[in-house]
């Protein structure tokens, strides 16, 4: 854990507002969230203050070259797709994501967030649509968990539960009940690859009557699932 602080605190001492650390810039399709299936530009910043114990971009954790937000957006109107998502790593750990949100909405492109949740969503722009994970136990992450920010969803944002195990599912369930999530955003089950089956996570989901959506990972099913730049 001192090492993950340490990565955090750096990854704020080396970024200013003009320039971020970015791990890579590629063009694919969404292959999660209710997003799924259309055309994307991602732009994957480097570094993250958490450890899933199931995370699938550990590559993203450190290394990468520092761009300004003009060398980014060159790179982003060089590809086609007019959607963009910010993901990481986490891109609210380096303060010049800001900057680069309202520059790319500027630009007129459609924007996604992913987030893992620990870090707050309070000055994200209204006109970014954010996937929110909320960390399950079997991550051993979930005591990082930022509640607080429930309260800055919109009706165009996500939450986004990995279940590893039929436990973590329960989990997840309490919570949808406990905030009325469903109420607020769009709920989003995602099965961790390997982990959980497809099945016996919509076994879960229809025998307890759930208010969510099955997100499956499309991406690794089109290419292999450790393949980078998809």
């Amino acid at each position: 854990m001192e090492d993950v602080l340490i990565l955090h605190a750096e990854s704020h001492v080396l970024m200013n507002h003009e320039q971020l650390q970015i791990s890579e810039i590629y063009d694919s399709i969404q292959g999660e969230s209710s997003w799924a299936g259309w055309p994307c530009t991602f732009i994957r910043l480097t570094g993250c203050p958490l450890r899933c114990r199931w995370c699938d971009t550990a590559h993203a954790f450190k290394g990468g070259e520092t761009l300004s937000v003009s060398e980014i957006l060159d790179r982003v109107r060089a590809l086609s797709p007019r959607l963009v998502e910010l993901t990481g790593g986490e891109p609210l750990a380096q303060e010049g994501v800001l900057p680069l949100m309202h520059a790319l909405a500027s630009d007129g492109y459609e924007l996604l967030m992913e987030t893992g949740g620990s870090l707050s969503l309070k000055q994200v722009p209204d006109f970014v649509n954010v996937v929110m994970d909320l960390k399950c136990p079997d991550s051993g992450m979930s005591e990082h968990n930022c509640y607080d920010n429930i309260r800055y969803l919109k009706k165009t944002d996500e939450v986004k539960f990995v279940i590893a195990s039929e436990q973590d599912f329960l989990w997840a369930f309490d919570k949808v009940r406990e905030y009325k999530l469903s109420s607020l955003c769009k709920v989003l089950m995602s099965p961790a690859w390997g982990l959980v089956s497809p099945e016996d996570l919509v076994r879960w989901m229809l025998e307890s009557g759930v208010q969510a959506k099955l997100n499956l990972q499309l991406h690794k099913f089109i290419w292999h699932p450790r393949k980078k730049g998809v």
